[in-house]
């Protein structure tokens, strides 16, 4: 019953896309989903996969909301005619 809720880590791999060894690296940094070692075997419930990969969720900004974000100035992409005379 518990196979039917967890894949182990070549399965996950192959739905992400990555590497299983990627998956092994991320559990020895703390990093990716939470995972189960029973019996030596590694598996990952489908319920953490979920969450994990809602926690990995991004959205587009837009122009207005990145502008905000780093502090747009029009100054900052104005050429500077002193820098630019300059070599490199």
């Amino acid at each position: 019953m518990l196979q039917r809720h967890c894949l182990n880590q070549k399965e996950l791999a192959r739905r992400w896309g990555i590497s299983h060894r990627t998956l092994e690296r991320w559990r020895y940094t703390g990093q990716g989903p939470a995972f189960l070692k029973l019996g030596g075997r590694v598996l990952y419930r489908l319920a953490d996969i979920e969450a994990f990969e809602q926690s990995q969720l991004q959205r587009a900004l837009k122009i207005s909301e990145a502008v905000a974000r780093v502090g747009y100035s029009p100054r900052r992409l104005t050429a500077d005619p002193a820098r630019a005379a300059r070599p490199c």
